[in-house]
């Protein structure tokens, strides 16, 4: 069978990889085309575009890449009308993906269209249901609260399948690699503090910064590294923070070797307390004052962060907007680095959140999903 993968950015690279894997472990004769990254390429799929020149955040950023999108989605749209493949596999990615599923449905076009990894509805843009109920076929959801979300909401094809952090996860502890990060990286023993400013440009101009403030009086004493995105290039960082190591491909045995972390929210807050390392949270917003007043019009939930949207309670302290600033943080990573009784806290809080995202084999059971579908309506 022939299917599209789009993944629009490097947590959804990763999490396609393996899924794509896994399919055609299931389905030898698979063919794969991909709007993705390095991750999918090295799984056997052919690129289509590269998600760095789709992976666009902020009002500003998006209106000065309006043209680059537009041709990604027309991209897409030939594709589709010229291969008509058997599935359509969406990664998270909701502005462009759900563009797409829709242009799938409105063309007539066999395709089966499955979405991996869903949006965030239960925190914000709670319409897309009405898109998601017209266009997409199932939904492979990741975290354990997401079935009841959707089937409540009168959405039955929702599947929770498993998070696929915890194959990734599981695939990096089989290599031993964490044992062997400080020879790797030429460090000697001095504790290591991790930063982790996303993976989008803008994410990392807005945050990198203020991490970097909040943990100089560190400099002397400690290790502050930096977790390199893919897809970056070294002189991105260089020019942020020229006096800081760069660890590219090796974050997972970053945060296994840190005693702390400070994490842009995101997907890395789940990672990081799946691995157990102590962190704080962070989430730079364009006038900040402005958005955390507007905040609670907006977002649903009461947390920003993975871990403890989770968890269901407060598991790591969260600093959005205007509360995203040097002396906080450094308060934050402070208390984690010399007050015991608050790491073990946190720590508590993580085997809570290892406990209700499950056991590994989401990748696999996402792709059997798949095939029963597929098979079912074929």
């Amino acid at each position: 069978m022939n299917y599209f993968v789009i993944a629009g950015e490097a947590s959804g690279d990763l999490h396609a990889a393996n899924l794509i894997r896994s399919i055609n472990a299931m389905d030898p004769s698979s063919r794969f085309t991909a709007m993705g990254g390095d991750l999918c390429r090295d799984a056997g799929a052919t690129l289509l575009r590269h998600y760095r020149d789709m992976a666009f955040m902020g009002v500003i950023n998006v209106i000065t890449h309006l043209s680059k999108i537009a041709s990604n989605l027309h991209a897409a749209y030939d594709f589709l009308d010229h291969e008509r493949p058997d599935a359509l596999i969406l990664v998270d990615y909701p502005s462009f993906n759900l563009k797409v599923a829709r242009y799938c449905k409105d063309r007539g076009l066999p395709t089966k269209v499955f979405y991996y990894i869903s949006p965030k509805l239960w925190a914000w843009k709670s319409y897309r249901i009405r898109s998601i109920k017209r266009y997409v076929d199932a939904m492979l959801l990741i975290l354990p609260f997401e079935q009841e979300y959707y089937r409540s909401r009168g959405y039955s094809p929702a599947y929770y399948v498993g998070n696929p952090l915890c194959d990734a996860i599981e695939q990096w502890r089989a290599t031993g690699h964490g044992a062997t990060f400080r020879q790797r990286h030429e460090l000697d023993q001095r504790p290591i503090i991790a930063l982790l400013p996303g993976s989008r440009t803008q994410e990392i101009k807005g945050c990198l910064p203020t991490m970097l403030n909040a943990c100089r009086h560190l400099l002397d004493t400690h290790h502050v590294l930096i977790a390199g995105a893919p897809g970056q290039p070294g002189q991105l960082y260089q020019t942020l923070a020229p006096n800081c190591k760069v660890i590219f491909d090796d974050t997972y045995s970053l945060l296994d070797n840190a005693l702390a972390a400070i994490v842009n929210s995101g997907t890395a807050t789940l990672e990081t307390a799946l691995i157990g390392c102590p962190q704080v949270v962070v989430y730079n917003i364009a006038l900040p004052h402005l958005a955390s007043l507007v905040k609670p019009l907006i977002i649903k939930t009461k947390y920003v962060s993975l871990v403890n949207i989770v968890a269901g309670s407060q598991v790591v302290r969260e600093l959005v907007a205007a509360d995203f600033t040097t002396s906080n943080v450094r308060h934050e990573i402070d208390r984690l680095l010399t007050d015991d009784t608050y790491r073990s806290t946190v720590l508590n809080g993580y085997r809570q959140v290892r406990d209700l995202t499950g056991d590994s084999g989401g990748s696999q059971r996402a792709a059997k999903r798949i095939l029963q579908l597929i098979n079912h309506h074929a």
